[in-house]
């Protein structure tokens, strides 16, 4: 099959007006299996997670895996646009950030529910050419009970012409932004960006064709799932903080990192807002309340490739997450 290089799309938000507030529910167990592998991924003990076990929060984007026929698809390895998401003519798609809320902890054994509506398609103009950014708004659910909130945003792009084929988007280093009080190197190797891609059955092609990635996306090599640059950013924001309950984030990636990269993952310890120290009185758009961090991702020329804000709960409300 040739690739979709079309760039033709419309620019009004009137065009993707019926498919404002399309719905889909997926059911999943939390699986012992799935969340033994997670914990193997983080460099975690998976005996010590068991039916009945919490999860940490952030491991809930792992579960309700789409399953879709191999007939549906797409060129690049994703399911094909039309089902859900709407049929917008850009041959790339990009995962951007997210903001989620953890109401209740997940636990290994139960019946959750996924569903997912889509509340707000904005057309823009870049650099870059013609984009379109969707944003879907997941809550998972165990017996009718809320435990996730998650609104998470997709961006739509053109093909990159030769002249912006390898260019980095990345931000460079914010010198407003606190010092960091931890630090850590991660390279990210072929078995790394497997097991993810397994773990997640994302089938996305950029992720391990190195050929499809450079000659059809115009990407320098294999590329780093975004979801598991935060992932490994959050693991790493969570063992500094022994045992404090998340309870929000908000998430933003800004360019890829790629195979063969060695980035640095470093970030600021929780603070109450008005508090002096790093990371505290930042204006973060978290519930009030929690105390606050900051945690960026740096790609192997110190430039930002991703960056959170983590809600917490107070120190007096210490949770109790399975590790």
């Amino acid at each position: 099959m040739s690739p979709d290089t079309s760039t033709a799309t419309t620019t009004s938000a009137h065009d993707y007006a019926e498919w404002l507030g399309r719905t889909e529910t997926r059911d999943d167990e939390i699986g012992l299996t799935l969340a033994r592998r997670a914990a193997v991924l983080s460099d975690l003990d998976p005996m010590a997670y068991r039916r009945g076990s919490a999860i940490p929060p952030h491991w809930y984007s792992m579960f309700f895996t789409p399953n879709v026929p191999a007939a549906r698809i797409g060129h690049d390895g994703h399911p094909a646009k039309g089902d859900f998401l709407p049929p917008i003519a850009l041959p790339r798609r990009m995962f951007v950030g997210r903001e989620v809320s953890f109401l209740h902890p997940l636990r290994i054994g139960a019946e959750a529910v996924k569903t997912s509506r889509i509340t707000a398609i904005t057309p823009k103009t870049g650099r870059s050419g013609s984009l379109v950014f969707v944003q879907v708004t997941h809550t998972i659910s165990v017996d009718g009970q809320d435990a996730v909130i998650e609104k998470q945003n997709v961006v739509y792009r053109e093909a990159p012409s030769s002249s912006t084929a390898g260019a980095s988007s990345a931000a460079a280093a914010d010198p407003s932004l606190p010092p960091a009080a931890w630090r850590e190197q991660r390279l990210i190797d072929p078995v790394l960006l497997f097991r993810y891609s397994a773990l997640t059955w994302n089938s996305h092609r950029i992720h391990y064709d190195a050929d499809y990635a450079r000659d059809q996306e115009g990407y320098r090599g294999c590329v780093m799932n975004g979801a598991l640059t935060l992932h490994l950013l959050i693991d790493a924001a969570l063992r500094r903080v022994n045992g404090r309950s998340l309870r929000r984030l908000e998430a933003r990636l800004s360019s890829p990192l790629f195979l063969g990269d060695t980035m640095t993952l470093e970030g600021t310890e929780p603070a109450p807002d008005g508090e002096t120290g790093p990371g505290a009185g930042l204006d973060t758009g978290l519930d009030a309340g929690l105390d606050t961090a900051q945690a960026r991702v740096l790609d192997p020329q110190g430039r930002i490739a991703a960056q959170i804000t983590l809600g917490y709960a107070p120190a007096a409300e210490l949770g109790h997450v399975a590790r």
